[in-house]
């Protein structure tokens, strides 16, 4: 009935998330609002580091891609369960460390790292930094020389896979603004130069073939890329690369017709293309990382919304409108991404009507979706947009200078607030 398995119609005929009224939490703390179920995330976090211990043999490790969700509290979740982190900035290194995170399990990504971002992860002790382009090895290296320490660097390759995914989220083929190529010799001549310079150790390569990716097919393809490129790297080097970053990009439902694999499934199929591989061509299996985002946190959250008004345009399409929009969730104004919505004070009945979901923003374009099958919706009516967790807190934006909502985290005994909902002064601090 709903795409994602912690919600369901409790008594009331409300809808529940992890046995949470969501009519109620709306009323406590008020719209728009995200809700985040704290023990689904934990059981996916559990669902990869099984996998790292079942085909690895425990030799790996699944970092979180802080780019889906990122704020204090999901930090000490990952802290707690034992993932690493993917973070891309400074912003998100600071938010970690500040959340007591250890950094050495962090990985810095980016294509474009500023110098203070560079010097931040030195200080901070941040374990991994993925390295993208040749000015920035030259950079990393003097920053290094500089503060008397060694920065342990991998490689973001492209390995030319189609990730059968939307053109802006796609990143691993040629034409990509991260990463070296292969197919140009780029790549190999990154391997060479990262391994004359004194202080940087060369710890491996990393590849992200792009995010949504609902099939094995993309992730197989890449893994026999990258095993045949540390290969050739042996072959003509004689050094044995120590780790393979795999990235993530593993697809969750939104809509009924997506049908993800289980994610260890995933797991299973790139694992033995790495096992086999190593085993045929007398290559030592290197270190694998992860970085599993929307995986971890896309199904486990909801987002609320009030409905504030109802215009019917006869024969063209009825618009229901929200006290939310793009400026909490971009994704249909960017991707035109699907989702599945539920009037949540009505969620036991059918959906017998299809309407457009309209924003408050002051843009045309500015809707959760367009003819969304929903249950009959009236002004003050409670609206649920399914599988929001990942990329909506995370892209959210002041336009319109709109107030960002609070985030709450349910578990099976309680709701707590992790991020509080922000204030008109909040809104104009920065002002001068």
């Amino acid at each position: 009935m709903f795409v994602s398995e912690n919600l369901s119609v409790n008594e009331k005929g409300n809808l529940a998330i992890n046995g949470h009224d969501t009519v109620d939490l709306a009323k406590k703390y008020g719209t728009p609002l995200y809700v985040m179920d704290e023990d689904m995330i934990r059981t996916h976090c559990r669902t990869y580091i099984d996998s790292i211990n079942r085909f690895y043999d425990g030799k790996g490790m699944a970092c979180f891609a802080s780019k889906a969700f990122s704020c204090k509290e999901i930090y000490r979740v990952m802290q707690q369960e034992g993932m690493g982190i993917d973070v891309v900035s400074a912003g998100e290194i600071y938010t970690a460390y500040k959340a007591g995170f250890d950094m050495s399990k962090a990985v810095f990504h980016g294509n474009n790292k500023t110098e203070e971002e560079i010097n931040m992860a030195a200080d901070l002790g941040i374990g991994r930094i993925v390295a993208d382009n040749v000015f920035e090895l030259d950079t990393l290296e003097r920053i290094a020389k500089e503060k008397g320490k060694k920065f342990r660097v991998l490689l973001r390759i492209k390995p030319g896979v189609d990730a059968h995914t939307h053109s802006f989220i796609s990143t691993g083929q040629i034409d990509s603004k991260f990463g070296f190529a292969l197919e140009t010799g780029e790549a190999f001549e990154a391997v060479k130069k990262t391994m004359s310079l004194e202080n940087l150790d060369f710890a491996g390569i990393h590849c992200h073939i792009g995010s949504s990716i609902l099939d094995t097919q993309g992730f197989v393809a890449a893994a026999e890329i990258m095993m045949k490129f540390i290969k050739q790297i042996k072959d003509e080097t004689g050094f044995e690369i120590p780790e393979l970053n795999l990235g993530g990009g593993f697809g969750i439902k939104y809509v009924e017709g997506d049908d993800p694999l289980p994610y260890d499934e995933y797991m299973k199929a790139v694992a033995e293309v790495v096992n086999s591989f190593c085993e045929k061509n007398d290559v030592k299996r290197p270190f694998i990382l992860i970085e599993p985002g929307r995986s971890v946190v896309g199904s486990a959250g909801i987002t609320l919304y009030t409905c504030g008004g109802r215009k019917i345009i006869p024969n063209i399409r009825t618009y229901v409108s929200i006290d939310g929009g793009m400026c909490d969730n971009p994704r249909y104004i960017l991707y035109q991404a699907e989702y599945d919505a539920v009037v949540a004070n009505k969620a036991s009945l059918p959906k017998d009507e299809k309407v457009t979901i309209a924003g408050r923003c002051c843009e045309t374009g500015d809707m959760i979706g367009e003819n969304m099958p929903l249950q009959h919706c009236e002004p003050g009516d409670i609206i649920a947009v399914c599988a929001t967790g990942a990329y909506n807190y995370a892209m959210s934006s002041h336009y319109n200078r709109l107030r960002k909502p609070a985030v709450v985290f349910v578990n099976s005994s309680s709701d707590r607030i992790v991020v509080q909902r922000e204030s008109l002064d909040d809104i104009i601090k920065n002002d001068i």
